[in-house]
């Protein structure tokens, strides 16, 4: 081996980036973004992280935000994994938070209490608390289009800061994930915490979710025995044992127990919707669904799920009715529940009936890509080719400029 080849190997084993850096440029893919402020509270600057929903630059909708703690870890996967079961139609679409933590040190002061039996380097969860409260989910709120709704997350010394935050008077949060929490911190003393929770806070109290992995002395099971004994009875929680997972491998599979948990059967397939063979019975049932943390509205999936119900039931003479029925309940889904029935409809070979749905919901159609499209498909199977290039054409600039998701792109036939 030549001397020029044997100081090239020797650095790239020294430094591989640059064997990277000579590949071929690829197209960076984001998950979200991250952003730094100044926190009063800590009087240092503090960093978050956002994912938002898809198709959140289509419209003006408002979400739910899911904030999760010790964001540099967590916040990938958990972004990730909202946006695949929100894309499924199994959660509503939220905006995930990531809170970081600014190395070890601060991880571990700013999760707990002060206590005499653990240390010096605990004890600023009251400032982390504050931040919260009074400037995180304030700036989120500001940036972001948001609702009412706010779940807090966390894991381990970050459950028991989730924990700390539901008992706290005046929490900004209405919903609490508290995955393996460190509940034998000073002693299990947050057993007395709950305690006075239980007796003091207002009746009903907010969802809550426990879990625990194959792991000892974490105090977690105790706690939900106490919920058990001296909790409201209809206080809607949940427990979750892992018995085939450690304390670092049950942060995935609680967080999507933790996800279903807000909500539960979000979703309804055809097996559930077929037994009701009447129109009016699915849509009390999705009436009751509405009763869930987020509430419920209709996403593309279940609204095409709906639409297949309609000709499998043999209820689709009754589209009209049936979509003026739902819309009533469910004003804000007008759009989504008519496109998924004329998705329906042309699946069927009927584009008239399709065209005839769209003219409906015009207005609201025209800033959306999706019913461009559709209009398109409608057009082109009656032989209006030039009108039906026109929508097609106005679908994928639309989907340009609000940033859909290559999924849709590619679904729109940009080729």
């Amino acid at each position: 081996m030549d001397l020029l080849k044997i100081a090239s190997l020797l650095l790239a084993l020294a430094c591989p980036q640059l064997c990277f850096a000579q590949s071929p440029a690829g197209t960076a893919l984001s998950y979200g973004e991250q952003f730094s402020h100044h926190a009063k509270s800590f009087d240092k600057d503090r960093r978050y992280m956002v994912a938002l929903p898809e198709r959140y630059q289509a419209g003006e909708r408002r979400y739910p935000v899911l904030y999760i703690l010790d964001g540099d870890f967590h916040f990938r996967h958990v972004a990730a994994a909202v946006n695949n079961l929100a894309r499924m139609g199994k959660i509503p679409p939220m905006i995930v938070v990531g809170v970081a933590m600014q190395g070890e040190a601060d991880y571990l002061k700013s999760t707990t209490w002060a206590s005499a039996a653990e240390g010096p380097e605990f004890g600023a969860a009251a400032t982390m608390l504050k931040y919260l409260k009074d400037e995180l989910v304030p700036t989120i709120d500001k940036q972001f289009r948001t609702n009412d709704r706010r779940a807090l997350a966390g894991y381990s010394l970050g459950g028991l800061l989730v924990l700390q935050a539901m008992v706290e008077p005046g929490s900004p949060f209405n919903a609490f994930l508290a995955m393996s929490p460190s509940l034998w911190y000073d002693n299990y003393s947050f057993n007395q915490q709950l305690g006075s929770y239980m007796t003091a806070a207002k009746i009903p109290l907010p969802p809550l979710f426990l879990s625990v992995a194959n792991e000892q002395g974490m105090g977690v099971a105790e706690l939900k025995a106490l919920i058990d004994a001296k909790g409201p009875a209809n206080w809607y929680t949940d427990f979750k044992h892992y018995p085939n997972e450690t304390h670092y491998s049950t942060a995935m599979p609680a967080l999507l127990d933790a996800l279903a948990f807000l909500a539960p059967n979000y979703y309804s397939d055809l097996d559930t919707l077929l037994p009701l063979t009447d129109y009016r019975q699915v849509l009390n049932h999705f009436v009751a669904k509405q009763q869930q943390w987020a509430g419920f509205r209709f996403e593309w999936l279940q609204s095409y799920t709906l639409g297949k119900y309609l000709f499998i039931s043999k209820q689709q003479d009754k589209v009209e009715e049936m979509l003026s029925a739902f819309v009533e309940r469910f004003p804000e889904s007008e759009l989504e529940l008519t496109l998924g029935l004329v998705k329906a409809f042309l699946k069927k070979a009927q584009p008239q009936q399709a065209q005839a749905l769209l003219q409906r919901v015009a207005k609201q159609g025209e800033h959306s890509a999706d019913w461009h499209q559709q209009l398109s498909l409608a057009l082109a199977a009656v032989g209006d080719k030039a009108k039906a290039e026109a929508q097609h054409a106005r679908a994928l600039a639309l989907a340009k400029a609000q940033q859909l998701e290559s999924w849709e792109w590619w679904e729109l036939g940009p080729e």
